[in-house]
């Protein structure tokens, strides 16, 4: 079935003339006129009456554009409900966060996303930076959500965002007070520390020790709650990213004070496979991540 000749029809009858319809769509007056021509002898009927200025439809003619009309405006529905079945996201991605990430934003994103895209399964699962690489490499995961990202010839990064990392302390700390710290107001403080194997243990060490800074490191930790549980209970201060005390600030268990310049942030980024091709449900996922603003 030829679509434009019956676009074509349609016009002609609408506008009662065949130069009109024809100017309509775009070809010559005797190009119509031949169709026109062609189409009567296909179906064995007579469909306009030229006798008459405007034309005027015979009654086959009124039945076939009635037909015409019809086709259009079912041709009109099925193009649309394909367009929406190709913006129908379905399937599922597979994220890997770090545990930092899945406790201050996961939760919210899994809730946008499920409303965005009803059709999609978001399936989390939070592990150490390295196991995350891991996942990736063995396709355990689509997608790699984790802190200082490392690109090498298998996996892609992509910057996400850059998170400000904050002094945490118990409100009855001395420095609780504070609206503003220089790095060397935590000269001496009990420190509440990460694990050493972390690129985020590094990156404070290196920050405090080029503002001549010496912390008293009293314990550390891989678990951030377990971080944040032990500065609540006035065990010693930490640096700890913002978005992750929001909480514990809200219900006034800790105080979250801003480093002076220089600042200090931890980079997050995306990482997958440099080889993986994404389904619809994680580059929308992707898509969602990237709406975020830093903090």
């Amino acid at each position: 079935m030829d679509f434009h000749h019956i676009r074509l029809f349609r016009d002609l009858a609408h506008e009662r003339s065949i130069s009109k319809g024809a100017e309509n769509n775009g070809i010559s007056q005797s190009a119509a006129s031949q169709h026109l021509q062609e189409l009567e002898r296909g179906l064995g009927v007579i469909l306009v009456d030229r006798s008459t200025r405007p034309l005027q439809l015979t009654e086959a003619g009124r039945l076939y554009f009635d037909f015409c009309q019809d086709i259009l405006h079912r041709k009109d529905e099925f193009d649309a409900s394909i367009e929406r079945l190709k913006e129908r996201v379905e399937g599922q991605v597979r994220v890997a966060s770090i545990y930092s990430v899945g406790l201050s934003e996961m939760s919210r994103l899994e809730t946008e996303f499920s409303e965005r895209f009803p059709g999609a399964e978001l399936v989390v699962t939070y592990l150490r930076p390295e196991k995350i690489y891991e996942a990736i490499l063995a396709d355990r995961a689509d997608l790699g959500l984790v802190s200082y990202p490392n690109e090498t010839r298998e996996i892609s990064a992509t910057p996400w965002r850059q998170e400000r990392m904050v002094v945490a302390v118990a409100p009855q700390h001395p420095l609780a007070q504070k609206v503003w710290l220089q790095p060397s107001d935590l000269a001496g403080a009990d420190f509440v520390g990460f694990d050493e194997d972390l690129p985020i243990a590094a990156h404070v060490k290196q920050y405090l020790s080029d503002a001549g800074v010496a912390v008293n490191v009293a314990m550390r930790f891989d678990n951030i709650q377990m971080m944040k549980e032990a500065v609540a209970l006035n065990e010693g201060i930490s640096i700890l990213p913002v978005r992750i005390l929001r909480h514990e600030v809200e219900q006034g268990r800790l105080v979250a004070i801003r480093l002076d310049k220089p600042a200090l942030f931890r980079p997050l980024g995306i990482i997958h496979h440099s080889r993986k091709r994404f389904n619809r449900a994680a580059e929308s996922f992707l898509a969602l991540l990237r709406e975020e603003e830093p903090a």
